[in-house]
């Protein structure tokens, strides 16, 4: 029961990460916005936790590639934002 738990976190993850990619390639998301920032972060740390039940070296590595770059999309875009609000 627990494994179908993480196995359905993990599946959750991986269907917003590679959903991200869909919506940028159909033109349905950009590559700065914060739709497609939050959709890869949201995966990458659900997938981080089905990882927790059954580890993976190489992809627990790549997760946290992806969530540091997901964050780094994050604030790049808040950054982004705050300034076009007080010019």
């Amino acid at each position: 029961m627990i494994a179908l738990l993480f196995d359905i976190v993990g599946m959750t993850g991986t269907f917003l990460v590679v959903g991200a990619f869909f919506m940028l390639q159909l033109g349905k998301a950009t590559p700065t916005g914060l739709l497609y920032n939050m959709m890869n972060l949201s995966g990458a740390i659900l997938l981080l936790i089905s990882l927790c039940y059954n580890f993976n070296l190489a992809s627990f590595v790549i997760e946290i590639f992806w969530i540091a770059a997901s964050l780094i999309g994050l604030y790049k875009y808040l950054k982004a934002k705050q300034t076009t609000a007080t010019a």
